[in-house]
């Protein structure tokens, strides 16, 4: 079975590790021409750790992250609203972790085992087969095509028509501040509006999230920092070190169908959601282990691809509903939603994340 996948981030590298723990072996091709050497973080809940040692890589990933033990709600002055023992919710699942995303990507890389990765190569044109054709002019055909491409995904668009990512209504930075040891966990401070989260990546580092409600396509005039100037510490310490931090609009992607003679999509590309829930690693690793259970059955295509996406859309789906109730949560009025996190945290972080502690 010869099988191509488009894009080789964390979905589509974890396809190719989990493709060759099954035996079959993966084409990728990604349109970058060089692997990144850098990037901010990942806060990985216990579910996505299983699915990482579900594909053979647990100690190399524990090795490189950093235990998170607790999820802290604040707000934007550093008043405690909920504090979660993720520990014990997680408990008989695996252990939640931190880790810069580069790391995990380098340890996917490493454990892809006979994949070949051309990078600087991208997806041109389908036929039917599907015979692909590619950036540097050549062709090829295959028995399966997974796009694996992310949320502005050319698979989805060539294959499948769109739809093009949505708009959440939020706008992100992210960066990685180093030199505070005094920072554990994870920690969101809530204000009206935005939001700064920190999670800490072991050695002093801190991955630092922060957004705001906004439907701005472009990052704002002016210096972004100063629309956190009320936080309390340790935010105005860390925007010291938030100079270049990354800029990107929120999106989210909700493909009616994932799945066109042969081609199918895993990943951002098929369902990319809101940060809030730290699902995107979780459900691309299991897009992955299941996909390649099935590819490995050797059923015909069309049979395993419709499989494929009947087991997985009732995880991915209450992902996206969660994160929209999330979302719809944290705009209510600062004193309604600070009042329903005293009172009610740890019942709606339970209930957001139960039907996650079994596996796709």
């Amino acid at each position: 079975m010869r099988v191509l996948i488009v894009g080789a981030g964390i979905a589509g590298l974890a396809l190719a590790r989990a493709l060759d723990r099954r035996g079959l072996t993966g084409d990728v091709v990604e349109r970058i021409p060089e692997w990144p050497s850098s990037g901010a973080g990942l806060y990985l809940p216990a579910n996505a750790v299983r699915g990482l040692v579900a594909l053979g890589i647990g100690p190399e990933v524990a090795s490189r992250a950093n235990p998170i033990r607790r999820q802290r709600f604040l707000t934007h002055r550093g008043r405690l609203l909920a504090d979660i023992d993720v520990d014990r919710f997680w408990d008989g699942v695996g252990t939640c972790v931190a880790i810069h995303r580069a790391a995990l990507h380098e340890v996917l890389r490493e454990a892809t085992g006979n994949a070949v990765v051309r990078l600087g190569t991208s997806v041109t044109g389908f036929e039917d087969g599907p015979l692909v054709r590619f950036s540097d002019g050549s062709t090829s055909r295959y028995d399966v095509v997974v796009g694996a491409d992310g949320v502005h995904s050319t698979v989805r668009r060539l294959a499948l028509g769109g739809p093009a990512a949505g708009d959440v209504g939020q706008a992100s930075w992210r960066f990685v501040a180093r030199g505070f040891p005094d920072i554990r966990d994870w920690t969101v401070m809530l204000g009206r509006g935005r939001a700064f989260l920190t999670v800490a990546l072991g050695d002093g580092d801190v991955y630092c999230y922060a957004d705001v409600e906004t439907r701005a396509r472009a990052a704002p005039d002016g210096d972004w920092r100063e629309m956190f100037s009320g936080f309390g510490e340790p935010v105005p310490r860390l925007l010291d070190h938030a100079a270049d931090a990354y800029f990107a609009p929120i999106e989210e992607v909700a493909a009616p169908a994932w799945t066109a003679q042969g081609i199918v999509l895993i990943g951002d590309a098929a369902h990319a959601s809101s940060p809030n829930m730290a699902q995107g690693a979780a459900m691309a690793a299991e897009d992955a282990l299941v996909l390649a259970e099935l590819l490995a059955t050797r059923r015909p295509v069309e049979r395993v691809l419709s499989e494929y996406e009947r087991r997985r859309r009732p995880h991915v789906e209450w992902v996206q509903a969660q994160t929209h109730r999330r979302d719809r949560m944290r705009s209510l009025h600062p004193i309604i939603r600070n009042l329903t996190l005293r009172l009610a945290g740890e019942r709606i972080f339970r209930s957001n994340y139960r039907p996650l502690r079994e596996p796709a």
